[in-house]
């Protein structure tokens, strides 16, 4: 696509093409590494990109490019440090200072669905036990209404059926929900501490975790007499890692920062 792009544009065409993937880039090997596109693992994919098409690829995590944009255009914009959260089917972050990605020492800044919550819990898919991935996404949280009643439910259903009070294992999977995410994000805050958090992603559109309830729950946990912070659901909807992908081009990530 790209190349065919490039024919079209001839001369026209810019010198840099940004890229939001699945996974990291190691910063010493630069082979990719945590895709869940799994046959692009221990390749050399940005490399590949620019041998086959003669052009400088920008490449970042996915969830770096969602933060990236919504702290620049969306809905943080204008605060000196933001969190950007997905919560979908996985979870995944990204960590943004001054319009700029943090990528981090081994390239996982913001990854923070591999932080352990319970050491004794679920084993995950990488081997570690208790992440919060195993908590937070939604097909977790479907795992668990399952667990407790035998019957699996898409999210949605079970959401509505805890608005409606008639499901007490509803209710209680919203409870876990809005329990872990603030467990989960006092990690982050008591860490970095971003001036705003945008979360994104399927289950970031689950409007109680917005509710104060969640904001006590969080600041009852951090080091802080409270939490200041907004929690902000983004303006870009799925167009957010395509506009961060693209302002990677203007703002390569670098490993230094």
């Amino acid at each position: 696509m790209v190349g065919l792009i490039r024919t079209e544009m001839g001369d026209d065409f810019p010198g840099r093409v940004g890229i939001g993937t699945p996974g990291t880039l190691d910063p010493k090997t630069q082979l990719l590494r945590g895709s869940n596109t799994q046959c692009l693992n221990g390749r050399p994919f940005k490399a590949d990109l620019e041998a086959a098409i003669s052009v400088e690829f920008c490449m970042a995590n996915d969830a770096n490019c969602f933060a990236l944009a919504e702290a620049t255009l969306g809905a943080a914009r204008g605060y000196e440090t933001v969190f950007g959260a997905i919560l979908g089917t996985g979870c995944g972050g990204g960590l943004v200072v001054h319009q700029k990605v943090l990528n981090g020492c081994h390239g996982i800044a913001g990854e923070w669905g591999q932080i352990v919550l319970e050491p004794d819990g679920e084993l995950s898919g990488y081997g570690t036990r208790g992440i919060i991935e195993t908590m937070l996404p939604g097909p977790a949280l479907e795992k668990f209404y399952a667990r407790r009643t035998g019957t699996q439910l898409a999210l949605r259903e079970v959401v509505e059926r805890a608005r409606k009070g008639v499901d007490p294992d509803a209710s209680a999977t919203i409870d876990r929900l809005k329990t872990a995410f603030a467990r989960a994000i006092t990690v982050i805050i008591n860490s970095f501490d971003p001036h705003a958090i945008v979360v994104g992603g399927g289950v970031g559109n689950i409007d109680e975790l917005y509710g104060q309830d969640v904001r006590d729950l969080i600041s009852a946990q951090i080091f802080a007499p409270s939490f200041e912070a907004p929690l902000l659901k983004p303006q870009l909807g799925d167009s957010a890692g395509v506009f961060g992908a693209a302002m990677l081009t203007a703002n390569p990530p670098a490993a230094e920062l």
